[in-house]
């Protein structure tokens, strides 16, 4: 579980941070792409992740691998991020623990399962599956939800558990997620921490979202809040195969000083626990 290089901290690349991104280089430790941009594309977007893969390390994110649907992952699908990845040679290669289909259907969304136990053996499968096709490790996300699927038997802490130790995967832990998810279904943050296996972290996510009628909404749109930021610096020092950090931004983008500010905090928090040579 210790493979992987170490790699600091870094930013999801989005095209309206391009100029930004490029002109401060010198600061950003790594980009994460979001695979399904750069596969079934015109030949400019698979060239600028390879252009992108020369100036900084590389992390390939996807939405759409649906890990949980009690079926076989799609080979082609698979086939194309293998492809991807062998021209621009990312670190590790993750997509989130959901389903985004079912055959015949795509919901064009990320949807939380079943927390049980047979769910969770399908999901292992799958993930087993298809980490087995590629040649770089392979992650998993938590994602934020706004609802508990009925007959869920597992808590979400109990279920992620099951999944990676039974697929025997790293998992990338979306701190900000797990903060949406407490908030909004009534526990807190810390019990869900306490509950996973902190040693499989390879990667953490940060990203802020805003209250909508009652509920924290995960929208990737504002700064990191300041109690993701303390479960942060709280949780790092328990991860010890945890090799990045990022944020995520999608929308409502700030000034680069603003957001290169932010990545300069996250270093901040991690200071204290981790080895210089990561912040």
């Amino acid at each position: 579980m210790h493979g992987p290089p170490v790699l600091g901290v870094g930013l999801g690349y989005r095209q309206e941070l391009r100029q930004m991104i490029l002109e401060s280089a010198d600061v950003i430790d790594f980009l994460e792409l979001i695979t399904d941009q750069y596969i079934d594309g015109p030949p400019h977007r698979d060239a600028e992740a390879v252009d992108l893969s020369a100036r900084f390390p590389v992390l390939l994110h996807g939405v759409d691998m649906s890990l949980g649907t009690d079926q076989a992952p799609d080979a082609e699908y698979v086939g194309k991020i293998q492809r991807l990845a062998e021209r621009v040679h990312p670190e590790w290669i993750s997509d989130h623990l959901c389903f985004t289909q079912v055959p015949g259907l795509n919901l064009g969304q990320l949807t939380p399962l079943a927390f049980t136990p047979e769910t969770a053996r399908i999901a292992a499968r799958n993930i087993k599956s298809v980490a087995r096709e590629f040649d770089q490790p392979f992650a998993v996300e938590n994602i934020s939800y706004y609802f508990r699927v009925p007959w869920s038997t597992l808590s979400e802490a109990e279920f992620l558990t099951e999944v990676v130790d039974r697929a025997d995967c790293h998992l990338l832990l979306d701190l900000t997620n797990v903060v949406n998810n407490a908030t909004n279904l009534e526990y807190t943050a810390e019990e869900f921490l306490d509950r996973i296996p902190l040693e499989r972290v390879l990667q953490i996510h940060l990203a802020g979202g805003y209250w909508h009628n009652g509920v924290l909404l995960d929208t990737h749109s504002h700064p990191v809040p300041r109690d993701v930021l303390e479960l942060l610096g709280s949780y790092a020092p328990r991860m010890p195969a945890l090799k990045a950090v990022m944020i995520e931004r999608d929308q409502n983008f700030p000034p680069p000083a603003e957001l290169l500010a932010e990545l300069a905090g996250v270093r901040g928090v991690l200071a204290p626990s981790w080895p210089t040579a990561l912040v």
